[in-house]
C-alpha cells in the first residue's frame, strides 16, 4: 500500500515498485531485476517485461535502461498503460528515485467520508 497523507484527506492505494531511476548514472533499473526488492512487490515490472517480449519490443526487457528524465517518465507512462495501474508515483531523491506504480485510490476525508476512484483506459 501507498499513503498520501493531506491537510483534509488521507489517500491509499495498492502499489507495485516497477523501477527505479538514476539522473545521476543516466538508468532505469527494473524492479524485477533489483535483488533487492521482493518478488511480490515487482508484479507490474514483471508484467510489462512479458508484454515488451511478447510484443517485439525486447530492448524494453532489458534490466537496465540508458534513460534521461523523458525516457524514464515515458518508461512509467507506458507502464501503466500496459498494467492497468490508475498511475505512478516518483519518490523524492537525488541520486536515485523509487517508481511506484499504484492500483485504485482510496480517498478518507477527516470526517470520515470514505470514497475510491479508479482510472480505465480503453
Amino acid at each position: 500500500m501507498i499513503t498520501w497523507i493531506f491537510a483534509d484527506k488521507t489517500a491509499t492505494a495498492p502499489a507495485q515498485i516497477l523501477g527505479s531511476f538514476s539522473p545521476a548514472s543516466g538508468s532505469w533499473l527494473w524492479a524485477w531485476a533489483n535483488q533487492s526488492i521482493l518478488r511480490d512487490m515487482s508484479r507490474d515490472a514483471r508484467t510489462f517485461r512479458d508484454w515488451a517480449e511478447a510484443n517485439g519490443h525486447p530492448a524494453l526487457a532489458q534490466p537496465k535502461i540508458e534513460a534521461d528524465e523523458k525516457t524514464a517518465a515515458t518508461l512509467a507512462a507506458l507502464a501503466v498503460r500496459v498494467t492497468e495501474a490508475t498511475g505512478y508515483y516518483r519518490s523524492p531523491g537525488g541520486n536515485s528515485s523509487v517508481i511506484i506504480t499504484f492500483g485504485p485510490v482510496t480517498l478518507t476525508t477527516a470526517d470520515g467520508t470514505v470514497s475510491s476512484f479508479n482510472i480505465g483506459i480503453d
